[in-house]
C-alpha cells in the first residue's frame, strides 16, 4: 500500500483549508495517510489516518535508526528540509506568489512539482523542475437552503492581495449599487464615514456565519492581484455564485466567461515567482454594471454553471492527484 504523508503549515488560513481538503481527497483513496500540521514553532500535531504516526518516523529518524518510511512526501507551499529523507519521493505543490528564496538549493531535492495552477507549470519548468498540472480543489460551501439576495460580497480576509481597495473605489462613486458586505482585516483607505451600500465587517466570524454569508450574496467580487490557488474564487463557485474575477492567469483559469464576468487588468507587477495584474476601479465599475444588467434567469444560468464547474473540478482533482501519485510512487 503507498503511504503519502502530507506536510503543510497549520495557519488558521488557506493552507489550513490545503490540509483539510487533501485530508478529504486523500481519505478517499486506497493510500495510507499521514497529515503532519506544521505551527511557527515546528512540528505541532500530526494526524495518521490509518496507522502509523508521523512523530514516531521523526523520532526515528533523529535517532538514526529510520529508513524512508513513506512513499511519497507531498509538501504544500514550502519545502521541509527536515522532512525529505523520510520519503522514496518528495513533492512540492506551490504557491509562486509565496515561494521563499531559502527553498531555492532544494529543489534538487523535489522529485516533481505538483502544479495547482497551469500557469505554474512553466514557472517551475524554468527553474529545472519536472512540473505536472494537478490543479487543486476547494472546501464546498454549498448551502442550498439558504436564500440568495442579489448584492455583493468580497471575501478579502487578510490578504493585500484581493483587489479590495479599488473594489472599494468604485462603489464609493455610486451610492446607487446594491449593498457590498466586504471582510478584510488588511490596510484600506476609507472615509471615516461609509455609505450605506458598504458594510465592512472586520470582527472575527464563526465559520457557519461566514459560510452563510458566501451564499447568502448572488454576487462575489474577486479581482485577485495573483493566486496561488485561489479559495475565495473556488469557494465562491462552489456556492452558485457569479463571480467577478481578474483576466489574467491563474484567476481566469477558476473564473471563465461561461460562469462568470471577467474584468482586465490595468497594469502588472511581480511577487517573489508570480506576477501580479492590477485592476483599476473603472474596470470594476464595468464589470458590477454587466452583473446588475444580468436578468434572472441569466443569473441563475451562470450560479448552475459555476457549480457544475466546482463538482467537475473536484472530482478531476482527485482523479489527477491518485494518478500522479500512484505513478510517482512506482518510479
Amino acid at each position: 500500500m503507498t503511504h503519502v504523508h502530507v506536510i503543510a503549515r497549520d495557519n488558521g488560513a488557506g493552507l489550513s483549508r490545503d490540509l483539510a481538503i487533501l485530508a478529504r481527497v486523500l481519505g478517499q483513496t486506497e493510500f495510507e495517510v499521514t497529515i503532519s500540521a506544521i505551527g511557527a514553532g515546528g512540528l505541532r500535531r500530526s494526524a495518521t489516518l490509518w496507522r502509523r504516526r508521523a512523530q514516531l518516523l521523526w523520532r526515528g529518524w533523529r535517532s538514526g535508526t529510520a529508513r524512508a518510511r513513506f512513499d511519497v512526501n507531498l509538501m504544500d507551499e514550502r519545502i521541509r528540509p527536515d522532512h525529505l529523507k523520510l520519503a522514496r519521493r518528495n513533492v512540492l505543490m506551490p504557491h509562486p506568489e509565496w515561494f521563499a528564496e531559502q527553498d531555492r538549493p532544494h529543489l534538487p531535492a523535489i522529485d516533481c512539482v505538483f502544479a495547482k495552477t497551469r500557469h505554474a507549470v512553466p514557472i517551475f519548468e524554468a527553474l529545472g523542475c519536472r512540473a505536472r498540472f494537478i490543479g487543486f480543489t476547494s472546501l464546498d460551501r454549498h448551502l442550498p437552503e439558504v436564500p440568495r439576495e442579489p448584492c455583493f460580497f468580497h471575501l478579502g480576509g487578510r490578504s493585500p492581495n484581493k483587489g479590495t481597495q479599488a473594489i472599494l473605489d468604485a462603489w464609493l462613486r455610486a451610492p446607487h449599487w446594491p449593498k457590498l458586505t466586504f471582510i478584510q482585516r488588511a490596510p484600506l483607505k476609507l472615509p471615516a464615514q461609509l455609505p450605506a451600500n458598504l458594510r465592512h465587517v472586520t470582527a472575527y466570524l464563526d465559520d457557519d456565519e461566514l459560510r452563510r454569508m458566501q451564499n447568502q450574496h448572488a454576487f462575489h467580487l474577486c479581482p485577485s492581484e495573483t493566486e496561488g490557488f485561489g479559495h475565495h474564487l473556488v469557494e465562491g463557485l462552489s456556492v452558485g455564485a457569479v463571480l467577478l474575477a481578474t483576466d489574467a492567469p491563474p484567476m481566469n483559469e477558476m473564473v471563465t466567461r461561461e460562469h462568470g464576468v471577467l474584468v482586465p487588468a490595468a497594469r502588472s507587477g511581480t511577487q517573489r515567482l508570480a506576477t501580479t495584474h492590477f485592476v483599476e476601479p473603472e474596470a470594476i465599475a464595468a464589470g458590477v454594471e454587466r452583473l446588475l444588467a444580468l436578468t434572472t434567469a441569466q443569473r441563475e444560468q451562470l450560479a448552475v454553471r459555476a457549480r457544475t464547474w466546482w463538482l467537475d473540478n473536484d472530482r478531476a482533482f482527485g482523479e489527477r492527484l491518485r494518478t500522479a501519485i500512484e505513478n510517482l510512487a512506482a518510479e
